[in-house]
């Protein structure tokens, strides 16, 4: 089974800024697309955007598009969102995610593996 680790969240400020990494298992990820989800308590899971392990594709929700970045570093087996310009809305547990290919790449569904999520609060 693919395993999914996340880190990087925390506590910042409006306005600004966070990078979460998450590590993959080597060589499970190859033929997948890599997902970031977000989860409010209380509410249900927010797709927020992936990216092709193959060729980089990426593609984002438009809540996030233009303030958040995903990125990968194939070597390392990591991928990472970027996130700028935060708000207290923005508060939530993110996940990695894992599944389909670049075909389904905005198709949430297609995302079958899960890290075990990290926390990011945004401050007022």
């Amino acid at each position: 089974q693919v395993q999914l680790v996340e880190s990087g969240g925390g506590l910042v400020q409006s306005g600004g800024s966070l990078r979460l990494s998450c590590v993959a298992s080597t060589r499970t990820v190859s033929n997948y697309a890599l997902g970031w989800f977000r989860q409010a308590p209380g509410k249900e899971r927010e797709f927020l955007g992936g990216i092709s392990w193959g060729g980089g594709s990426t593609y984002y929700a438009d809540s996030v598009k233009g303030r958040f970045t995903i990125s990968k570093d194939g070597a390392k087996n990591k991928v990472y969102l970027q996130m700028n310009s935060l708000k207290p809305e923005d508060t939530a547990t993110y996940y990695c995610a894992a599944g389909g290919d670049a075909r389904t790449l905005s198709w949430s569904k297609a995302y079958t593996y899960w890290g075990q999520g990290t926390r990011v609060t945004v401050s007022s």
